[in-house]
C-alpha cells in the first residue's frame, strides 16, 4: 500500500491544475491519468474546432468577396489539405500540453486507470493500491449519446472522430444544435459538406433569450436546413450512408442519406467507471457526487470534484479555476477556503458568434423581480457591422434598477467575443450603466452598437 496526501484522479484542465495547486502544499501528490494525455480542450475540443472554422470562414468570406467587388475566380475547398492543418496544427497544441508536464516528477505520475475501493483507497490498473488522505476527483467528460442515435452503425461519430478525418465528407447529419453541433455543423457546411441538423425543444446554443434565439435561428437556418425541434421518425444505415427519416416543413416524411451522423448531444461527466459504489459519498440521481461549488468539497469531507467531472460549468477555464480551488483546500485541509469564481462568460464561435455573459436571465427574473430593465440592439443598425457586411444579430443587456448595475448580457453578431469580455469585466467590477457610458468610445467601431445599446438601457432604468 502505497500513502499519499493528496491523490489527483485526471490529467485534463482540471487535474493538471488541481496537481501543481496541491504540489505548492504538499511533496506527496500523485497525478493519476490512463491517457491518452493532452486535455480534451486541445486533443478534441477547443482547439481543433477553431482550426476548422479558421478554414471554414476563409472559404465564406472568399465565396462573398464579390459583395465587396472583389472576384476571386474558382474558389476551391481541398478537403485533404483542410484535415492536415486541423490535424498537425492539433499535434502541436497537445504536444506544448505534453510538453508542460515534463515538469511533474516520473515518482508523481500514474498512467493507469483507477476505481474507488472505499473512501481513501484506490486501487489502479496496474495493481498498485493506494491509500490518499485526500482525493480529487477531476476526470472530465465524454460525447453523450442518445441510445436512439446508436442505430446508425459504423456511420456515426463524435467530435472525437472527426478530428481525424484525413478529408471531408460529402455529407453529414447533425443532431443536436448545441455549441458543438452549431460550431461543427457550420464549419463543415462552409467548407462545402451537405448539413442538415436536428434538435429537440427549440433549444439554440446556449441563448435563453426567446428574441435573440430566433435572431439566431434565423441566420443559421438561412446556411444550412435546421429544425431545432425536429421530429426524426428512423435512422439506419444503408451501404456506406445513413438514412434518416423526419417530418418536413409540411408535415409529411422525408427520408436523406448522408455519410455520417454527428452526434453532438452534449458530454457525460466520466464518474461511472469510478466505483463510487465503494465510497459513502452522496450523490445526485444522475450518479454524481453532490459537492459545494465555491469550495469542490464533495459530501465526504476529503474528497473533491473539479472540471467537467462535476457538469456544473464545463468550460476550460471554469475548469482551471476550481482545479485550483480544489487542489488547494485539498492539500490543505481541514483549512477549507471558498474560491473566487469570476463571473460566468460562455462563447460560441460560429459566426455570428454567440455570447451569455453574467447572470441568466431566468435567474435575472426570479432574483431581481420588478427590480431589473433590459434593452437590445440589432446589429442591422450599426455602421461599422454595415461596413463589413457582418451586420446580422441581436443583443440584449439586463441591469438593475436604481443601483444601475449590469447584470447579464445575451449577444448574437460579429466577433461579439470581444464585447462579452468588456461587460464581463464590467460585471466583474459591479460597474453600472452610468459609468460605461462614461468609457471612451472609438468612431466606426462594433462597440459603438453597445454604447447605443447602454443609452437605451439608461432611459428604461
Amino acid at each position: 500500500m502505497r500513502h499519499v496526501q493528496v491523490a489527483v484522479i485526471g490529467a485534463g484542465s482540471a487535474g493538471l491544475t488541481a496537481y501543481r495547486e496541491a504540489r505548492r502544499h504538499s511533496d506527496a501528490v500523485v497525478l493519476i491519468d490512463p491517457g491518452p494525455l493532452g486535455t480534451t480542450c486541445a486533443r478534441v475540443g477547443c482547439m481543433p474546432s477553431k482550426l476548422l472554422i479558421a478554414a471554414a470562414d476563409t472559404a465564406w468570406h472568399a465565396r462573398h468577396a464579390d459583395t465587396f467587388g472583389i472576384q476571386i475566380p474558382d474558389i476551391r475547398v481541398d478537403g485533404q489539405a483542410v484535415m492536415t492543418r486541423v490535424r498537425q496544427m492539433r499535434d502541436r497544441f497537445v504536444a506544448k500540453v505534453l510538453e508542460g508536464m515534463t515538469s511533474i516528477p516520473a515518482a508523481d505520475r500514474i498512467e493507469a486507470t483507477v476505481h474507488f475501493a472505499s473512501d481513501h483507497e484506490l486501487h489502479t490498473s496496474d495493481g498498485q493500491r493506494l491509500h490518499a488522505e485526500r482525493i480529487v476527483i477531476a476526470t472530465g467528460s465524454r460525447p453523450s449519446i442518445p441510445g436512439f442515435l446508436r442505430a446508425a452503425g459504423d456511420r456515426l461519430i463524435v467530435n472525437d472522430d472527426l478530428f481525424e478525418w484525413t478529408r471531408l465528407p460529402t455529407s453529414v447529419a447533425v443532431f443536436g444544435p448545441g455549441v458543438i453541433g452549431l460550431e461543427l455543423g457550420q464549419a463543415l457546411s462552409r467548407l462545402g459538406v451537405r448539413v442538415r441538423m436536428f434538435g429537440v425543444g427549440g433549444a439554440l446554443g446556449p441563448i435563453e433569450d426567446t428574441d435573440v434565439r430566433k435572431a439566431a435561428h434565423d441566420s443559421f437556418s438561412a446556411e444550412f436546413p435546421l429544425d431545432a425541434d425536429a421530429s426524426v421518425n428512423a435512422i439506419h444505415p444503408s451501404g456506406q450512408q445513413v438514412e434518416v427519416t423526419f417530418i418536413g416543413a409540411d408535415g409529411s416524411p422525408i427520408t436523406e442519406c448522408f455519410d455520417y451522423l454527428l452526434a453532438a448531444t452534449g458530454r457525460r461527466p466520466n464518474v461511472d467507471g469510478l466505483a463510487l459504489e465503494n465510497t459513502t459519498l452522496k450523490c445526485d440521481a444522475r450518479g454524481l457526487p453532490l459537492f459545494d461549488p465555491h469550495t469542490l468539497q464533495c459530501s465526504v469531507p476529503h474528497i473533491f470534484i473539479a472540471g467537467d467531472a462535476n457538469n456544473h460549468l464545463p468550460l476550460l477555464h471554469e475548469a482551471a479555476d476550481e482545479g485550483a480551488i480544489a487542489g488547494r483546500n485539498a492539500a490543505c485541509l481541514p483549512d477549507i477556503t471558498p474560491g473566487h469564481r469570476t463571473t460566468p462568460l460562455a462563447i460560441v464561435f460560429t459566426d455570428p458568434q454567440i455570447a451569455t455573459v453574467g447572470a441568466r436571465p431566468a435567474d435575472i427574473e426570479q432574483q431581481y423581480p420588478g427590480r431589473f430593465a433590459v434593452a437590445h440592439f440589432r446589429f442591422s443598425d450599426q455602421a461599422r457591422a454595415k461596413v463589413l457586411a457582418r451586420d446580422k444579430g441581436l443583443m440584449k443587456v439586463w441591469a438593475e434598477c436604481g443601483s444601475g448595475r449590469v447584470l447579464g448580457a445575451e449577444l448574437l453578431g460579429t466577433d461579439v467575443e470581444h464585447l462579452a469580455h468588456l461587460l464581463a469585466w464590467s460585471i466583474e467590477q459591479q460597474l453600472s450603466v452610468d459609468q460605461l457610458l462614461a468609457m471612451p468610445y472609438y468612431h466606426p467601431v462594433i462597440e459603438e452598437g453597445l454604447r447605443s445599446l447602454l443609452r437605451s438601457l439608461k432611459a428604461k432604468l
